[in-house]
């Protein structure tokens, strides 16, 4: 017996709507995402989309939820071992955000603390408490952390090459810079080609592990001090 077309078709439902989005920006990026493309590639109509999804904003917010969703919540195996779990936790996540290029952007210009954001948030705060870290301690240790607990670092400026929408148009008055008056920056230049010959950028996955490790040194030292940022008011 034919099989009736039609039958076959996967039920549209919000997972469904999200792993499909973050396929298709994986595949064109974050910019070649519309609910309209999106719906071309599930194959039905764009207000089918709207049953699932409130709009783009909604949508991406649900992109950054599958991401952080999968990334790991390494448990410590006693409480001293907090910083190896916290380490392999934030390491995870940067195992997640950088196998898809528009993850960054996209949780970067998130503004809504959804419940899988807050799980993965909470993971890390109760990581430190159970390690004997006050609540004190904690909520500014999670400041320093910052953008790092989402596996990214915190870059005054993009080195990627990515183009910008004003790569090769803006009009620059600042002049061109003379190497010359900065000779701090030439010699740490030429150190790191030395040491990395070929190399055309920084090794961003070194800097951010080199920069977790520095962080959690000077934190398991605030915590060995017994450091608070100023005195619980009395009663």
């Amino acid at each position: 017996m034919a099989r009736q077309q039609g039958t076959d078709r996967v039920p549209l439902n919000r997972a469904r709507v999200l792993r499909a989005a973050v396929a298709h920006a994986d595949a064109h990026g974050i910019d070649g995402l519309s609910m309209r493309r999106l719906a071309e590639s599930l194959g039905v109509v764009p207000m089918a989309l709207y049953k699932h999804v409130a709009d783009k904003e909604d949508l991406l917010d649900g992109m950054v939820d599958t991401l952080v969703a999968g990334m790991p919540r390494v448990a410590a195996e006693r409480p001293n071992r907090w910083r190896t779990a916290v380490q392999d936790t934030v390491l995870g996540a940067r195992d997640v955000v950088t196998s898809h290029p528009w993850g960054r952007r996209a949780v970067e210009t998130r503004v809504v603390r959804t419940p899988v954001v807050l799980g993965h948030m909470e993971h890390l705060t109760s990581l430190f408490l159970a390690g004997g870290f006050t609540p004190d301690l904690t909520h500014h240790v999670m400041h320093l952390l910052g953008n790092r607990i989402w596996g990214f670092s915190p870059e005054l400026f993009d080195e990627s090459g990515a183009p910008t929408p004003t790569t090769g148009t803006r009009r620059r008055t600042s002049g061109e810079p003379d190497p010359a008056d900065y000779p701090g920056i030439l010699a740490v230049a030429a150190d790191a080609r030395a040491r990395r010959p070929g190399a055309t950028s920084c090794d961003e996955d070194f800097e951010f592990a080199f920069a977790l490790d520095v962080l959690l040194d000077a934190v398991a030292r605030l915590h060995r001090a017994g450091w608070q940022s100023r005195p619980a008011p009395a009663g």
